[in-house]
């Protein structure tokens, strides 16, 4: 989500060159810019188009900086505002970061790339607070689920897991096949708890280049290395109070998961080109789709930091050990990329999905489905509207579909969705709009598919039974 956020930037100074200095380098990093010569024509802008970042001169005509920088922290809070200081202005640049001030830059800006590192951090910032804030919205508003969806046994123990780590400091490890959710599993322990106001970082291991991958987790200081102008906080002391997730961890090369187990032992980081260490209080979930046991006996993973990662392991079934969820999550899909558009699933289209092995498990199937509706040409979508791969599985008529490997009827596919429909309602003791939540369709749908299968509460079970089972 937040990739796609475009950063609207500010820039306050009485001085037109220094305005126009600051919106290109604004522009060069794909910024709207907005310009004010003054506080007082700025905040009358600010009142109609808010602004994610501010640059601020501190000393201006009509309204000093501070006293602008105090009437924006009142008016926009979530606003980071940066002040620019001229030589022999530093103590009230800082008595300005008292106040609630991102940072400082002095002007004239010399070398020009230090201003655009200096912007850029900004921009960064600002996108984890509002990914942090997408996310908590969305976990209040979407589910209380957090998008994880299915009532099969399987994917209900990795629930209850979820549940039982929410509030523990614990490393965890997430073992499953790509595409089975692994990361959507790390969110929902951190936003589901006591951290959920705290950050939380997610770093892809396998994309990080070799020769940096200390300096982006750890961090540098100024002169370090070639570029670096400026000191950098690393991504553990952005994520430090909350949870630090680290996606396909077997990626690490193995001099880098010496470092890590020290950080993870020691509790502290030493940025690169420092000679004092950083104490951070971070949880570390940890995900991987190898089999890091095997790897460790190969040699290839750190057998000292697999035992310290897999404190508690949750293991995601692939899609097509769990296939009953295949009708609930296809229509969960629906429902995001058609909200409201009351698009249906034919009943060949259905058997083809749960035919299909899905080898890309629940992130193929969401594809499928986004592909689904983007090409279908009306509110049905059917085999012509599926992959080539799927429509293929259709074909062959003879392919098993479940475990007991006969071929799925029309008749096999409604009682499947009548024993998962009913299966949802006992779970939620009845409630039709978390049930509606949980099987992803609109509460009109699931109203019209109770009527239809006639389900309603059924009797209580008895104690020490469950309807998961």
């Amino acid at each position: 989500m937040t990739e796609d956020l475009r950063i609207r930037l500010l820039v306050v100074d009485d001085e037109q060159s220094i305005r126009q200095l600051c919106t290109t380098v604004g522009e060069g990093l794909g910024f709207i810019c907005m310009e004010a010569d003054g506080g007082d024509t700025a905040l009358a802008l600010l009142e109609e188009q808010p602004a994610h970042i501010i640059l601020t001169d501190l000393v201006m005509p009509r309204m000093s900086g501070l006293e602008f920088l105090e009437k924006v922290k009142k008016l926009l809070p979530r606003t980071e505002v940066a002040v620019m200081t001229g030589h022999g202005s530093v103590e009230t640049a800082v008595q300005a970061m008292k106040l609630g001030a991102y940072d400082y830059i002095g002007k004239p800006f010399s070398p020009l790339e230090e201003l655009r590192l200096f912007l850029r951090r900004m921009a960064e910032k600002v996108r984890l607070v509002e990914e942090n804030e997408f996310l908590r919205e969305r976990a209040n508003t979407e589910s209380e689920l957090h998008g994880i969806v299915g009532s099969s046994a399987k994917i209900q123990d990795v629930l209850r897991m979820i549940t039982r780590l929410k509030d523990t400091h614990t490393p965890v490890l997430i073992m499953g096949e790509s595409g089975t959710g692994k990361e959507l599993v790390a969110r929902a322990i951190h936003f589901r708890g006591n951290y959920a106001k705290k950050p939380f970082v997610a770093v892809d291991c396998g994309s990080l280049v070799p020769t940096l991958i200390e300096s982006e987790l750890f961090g540098y200081e100024k002169g370090a290395f070639t570029g670096a102008l400026r000191s950098k906080a690393g991504l553990f002391q952005s994520g430090n109070g909350g949870t630090v997730f680290l996606d396909e961890i077997g990626e690490l090369p193995l001099e880098m998961q010496a470092k890590l187990l020290r950080v993870l032992q020691e509790k502290e980081i030493r940025p690169v080109g420092s000679n004092q260490s950083v104490k951070i209080d971070v949880r570390v979930i940890a995900a991987s789709n190898r089999d890091l046991e095997s790897e460790y006996r190969k040699g290839t993973f750190r057998k000292d930091l697999y035992f310290r990662l897999n404190v508690v392991t949750v293991h995601l079934p692939s899609l097509r050990e769990r296939r009953s969820d295949v009708p609930m999550l296809a229509h969960w899909f629906l429902e995001r990329y058609a909200p409201g558009a009351s698009v249906q699933i034919t009943t060949a289209a259905m058997k083809s999905l749960l035919q299909y092995d899905w080898p890309g498990n629940v992130r193929e199937l969401e594809n499928c489905i986004e592909r689904a509706v983007a090409l279908g040409s009306g509110r049905l979508i059917d085999v012509s509207d599926l992959p080539p791969s799927l429509a293929e599985a259709f074909a062959s008529l003879d392919r098993p579909a479940d475990s007991t490997g006969a071929s799925l009827s029309s008749t096999d596919l409604e009682d499947i969705e009548k024993a998962t429909i009913q299966k949802v309602f006992d779970q939620v003791k009845g409630d039709k709009a978390m049930a509606g939540k949980m099987l992803g369709i609109s509460r009109a749908t699931l109203y019209r598919k109770l009527k239809r299968y006639n389900i309603g509460p059924r009797a209580t079970l008895p104690p020490g039974s469950s309807a998961l089972q």
